[in-house]
């Protein structure tokens, strides 16, 4: 259960708190529903974002979120944000209630603003003086590249360091060094972004964060293995369906074309696209047998009798009244959309050690059995039933994504 508050009220629980900041338009509400699985923080396109302090927080989570105004230039929102936040801290300390302390502190930057880590960190750690043994996680947002990812390191480290020379003057005055502070440099992607119709950047570097934060917690406070593993495996299967919605979306296009659809080879590239993307989720495409096991899963959904007698079947059901184009497109997208979720199934047993890329036949067996199971052929006829005459390529996309993703 998660729940979002205004007020940041004391909490009861031993669980750490993870201060989150960062510039607005940073990504830190989309970071914020990635960590959490679910879209809870407010986000925002162009403009800027939360406007007031607000605590985020989910009984499984091993930790709460606090999410921050902006900061921006204007020291005044930097203070009244630091001020909220300190101002809580104080308040419940009062009650007795030290688990209100900061435990972590996330900076945010801007992966494809590179030229602004300097003045970003400069004062991002001004504006965190208070909390100087704090350990600081570097969050560098919208990483979409390997080559913007390792540069963006190097610069985020040098601009850390940049901001403090240490002399004996500063130890008398007890200025910290920052550069210790930081703990940590992590890249992400917290959102599927689609370059083009042929690549899609998966969500990337969650796991880490979640794994690194939990680890800096104070003693006592960091979750129990089975309950983080538990909770990075509910986050992936969240992840991947910002994966799997765009590509039901192309798996319809492709299917409205004028192609012999009972091929099904023409969905090949689609279902390229998408299991190489869910597999990096899940860490799977680093290993020599990950070609092998993506061409097995692909056949079964492009050249397999599975897939030609699954097509069969749901053209084939009576009471349609849609044109021919557009039963090809919910058609298409259907198997697109199954072999997404089957993706989601296998790839987390691997990542669990229940199942391994070399069980080549287990998993063609189970993608297999999954087209010709009556479940999924059920759930694609009733949506094929509800289509209007009328409909496009559009409409079936999202019915279809909204059946098995949830998500349109």
């Amino acid at each position: 259960m998660k729940r979002v508050r205004d007020s940041l009220p004391p909490s009861t629980d031993n669980r750490g708190n993870v201060l989150v900041i960062g510039g607005s338009g940073v990504g830190k509400s989309t970071l914020i529903n990635a960590v959490l699985g679910e879209e809870v923080a407010p986000t925002s396109w162009g403009r800027a974002g939360t406007e007031e302090l607000k605590l985020y927080e989910d009984e499984r989570a091993p930790f709460r979120l606090i999410d921050t105004m902006g900061f921006e230039v204007s020291s005044k929102r930097q203070h009244k944000a630091v001020k909220a936040v300190k101002r809580w801290s104080k308040e419940c300390a009062k009650e007795g209630r030290e688990n209100t302390k900061i435990n972590v502190i996330w900076f945010c930057v801007d992966g494809t603003a590179a030229r602004l880590f300097s003045d970003t960190i400069a004062q991002l750690n001004e504006a965190t003086d208070i909390w100087k043994s704090v350990p600081v996680i570097a969050v560098i947002t919208k990483s979409y590249s390997e080559f913007e990812k390792q540069s963006n390191v190097r610069m985020v480290r040098e601009a850390f360091e940049a901001q403090h020379t240490r002399g004996p003057l500063d130890d008398l005055l007890h200025k910290p060094d920052y550069s210790k502070r930081l703990r940590k440099i992590i890249p992400v992607v917290a959102q599927a972004w689609q370059q083009s119709e042929t690549n899609i950047v998966p969500p990337s570097g969650i796991e880490t964060l979640i794994e690194t934060t939990n680890e800096l917690m104070p003693e006592g406070m960091d979750a129990a293995r089975g309950d983080l593993e538990r909770f990075i495996l509910a986050r992936k299967r969240a992840l991947s369906q910002g994966v799997i919605a765009p590509c039901v979306t192309a798996g319809a296009v492709v299917g409205a074309l004028p192609l012999p659809i009972a091929d099904a080879a023409v969905l090949g590239p689609v279902e390229a696209v998408e299991v190489t993307a869910l597999a990096r989720i899940y860490g799977l495409n680093k290993d020599d047998g990950f070609d092998s096991l993506m061409d097995t899963i692909i056949d079964v959904g492009t050249v397999s009798v599975a897939a030609k007698g699954a097509i069969s079947v749901l053209k084939a059901i009576p009471g349609i009244n849609v044109a021919a184009e557009v039963l090809n497109a919910a058609v298409a997208a259907s198997i697109i959309a199954a072999l997404g979720e089957g993706c989601v199934y296998v790839f987390e047993q691997m990542s669990t050690g229940k199942m391994s890329e070399a069980d080549l036949e287990t998993v063609r067996r189970y993608f297999e059995q999954l087209l010709q199971n009556r479940e999924f052929l059920g759930r694609v006829s009733g949506v094929l039933k509800s289509l209007k005459d009328g409909a496009d390529a559009k409409t079936v996309s999202k019915a279809i994504a909204a059946l098995f993703t949830g998500k349109e």
